[in-house]
């Protein structure tokens, strides 16, 4: 697996990780102003970006050990402060899960915990199945061919004016390469096709015991605030913060709040 890998600053390790349909971009304020002690590393996940293409279906297990296997070949010698957002936050959490002594602390954005019982899931199904099934069946040529990510992007904020036409067009203009809209098809095909089913099967069991703090924009149209409760978080150290008068892309339409956040992480886990 071939990695682009955006970084600067010095100091304590933080693995920033995007979602669909962005790419490293996403953390710009973090990497072009990185806070103090903090080290901000950006990588575009496989197929993603400039990243090459992912050896596999894109599971999202596969994409964990695609990331993991980055930060050993990055040589961090210190746990690791992680942020993720969308299909980022939920490789993240299968990361924290999985090799919990990696990490100091879990920021993750506008994404569901893998602990949300099924009948919360349940009444809110029909937001994955209003566009999910789209990208996972049409997302060759929906993405290469059509001004639908354009449409989507620029319709998504609850501030329009969060995104120009020249950031619309650095995330939107990467899917018309066949990699990255490949890459984006298998995220949704894996997980509607092999991912949900197996959930249902064999609901996530293990306990998250590092600190995990969530930030969600409660404006969210994909993924809605009862999916990241903390009711319902199996964590020995989980909290959630309700962000009014935002959507689902917070590091865009908050980047100085998500920047407060992860610089009170790193206090906290210091």
């Amino acid at each position: 697996m071939q990695f682009h890998v955006s970084e600067s600053g010095s100091g304590v390790p933080v693995l920033a990780v995007h979602g669909w349909p962005q790419h490293h971009f996403v953390y710009r304020d973090l990497l072009g102003d990185p806070p103090e002690g903090l080290r901000v590393i950006a990588p575009d996940l496989p197929g993603y970006g400039w990243s090459g293409p992912a050896p596999h279906g894109w599971a999202k297990d596969d994409v964990a050990s695609d990331v993991l296997a980055l930060m050993d070949a990055l040589g961090l010698d210190e746990k690791v402060l992680l942020v993720g957002h969308d299909w980022g936050g939920f490789v993240g959490y299968r990361m924290v899960l999985r090799e919990p002594e990696w990490f100091r602390g879990y920021l993750v954005l506008n994404m569901a915990h893998p602990w949300v019982p099924a009948k919360v899931v349940a009444r809110q199904a029909w937001r994955m199945l209003a566009y999910q099934p789209l990208i996972a069946g049409l997302g060759m040529p929906l993405q290469r061919r059509t001004r639908f990510l354009e449409w989507l992007i620029g319709n998504a904020a609850s501030d329009p004016t969060v995104f120009d036409h020249e950031t619309v067009r650095v995330y939107s203009e990467r899917f018309k390469d066949p990699v990255v809209a490949r890459a984006a098809t298998d995220t949704y095909r894996t997980f509607l096709l092999k991912e949900v089913p197996a959930s249902v099967r064999k609901p996530e069991r293990r306990r998250g015991t590092l600190p995990i703090r969530a930030l969600f924009g409660v404006d969210d149209a994909a993924v809605h605030y009862s999916l990241a409760a903390a009711e319902s978080a199996r964590a020995d150290d989980y909290t959630v913060e309700m962000v009014q008068g935002c959507g689902h892309f917070i590091v865009d339409e908050r980047p100085e709040l998500v920047r407060e956040r992860l610089v009170a992480l790193a206090r906290e886990t210091g």
